[in-house]
């Protein structure tokens, strides 16, 4: 079994739509990032290369690179599922916590979690997407995503 962390920060911008999960969320704001900015979906690319040792996010697809430049970070996410199938392992869970001022992600969590787990060919029952506001921690102007997951040797 191995267990593989990550995390993921990115700030609001106007003028670009909100994708958590690789779902568009109805939001005034998006985040910005060199891809589409999805903290999820790179908390959990982060999660997964860390838990079979592979490097991380960065070194697969550089934000300096113009061929990632609003990038669907599905890519991303497909590319660290790849990295864990030719290690031998499979995902067992995701859990997951979002912490963002708004919008409120309970009414999306669902469907959030559906489309990860579509992704990552689990079944959705085995990903949590948990969401907090960040009260007191003066980040109410960016998205933070936290993700765990678990690995089992196939």
């Amino acid at each position: 079994m191995r267990i593989g962390y990550g995390w993921d920060s990115h700030e609001f911008k106007p003028g670009i739509p909100l994708k958590i999960g690789g779902v568009t969320l109805p939001h005034d704001q998006g985040l910005a990032g060199h891809s589409d900015g999805d903290v999820l979906l790179h908390a959990l690319t982060d999660a997964l290369l860390g838990a079979v040792a592979a490097g991380d996010i960065g070194g697969y697809f550089p934000p300096a690179d113009p061929r990632w430049k609003g990038a669907d970070s599905a890519v991303f996410l497909r590319e660290a599922m790849e990295q864990v199938k030719r290690a031998g392992y499979s995902v067992v869970n995701v859990d997951s916590t979002l912490i963002l001022a708004a919008p409120k992600i309970g009414p999306h969590a669902a469907k959030i979690r559906e489309h990860v787990a579509g992704l990552m060919g689990i079944d959705a029952r085995a990903v949590s997407v948990k969401a907090k506001t960040p009260e007191g921690m003066g980040t109410d102007h960016a998205a933070i995503a936290h993700a765990v997951v678990l690995l089992e040797g196939r």
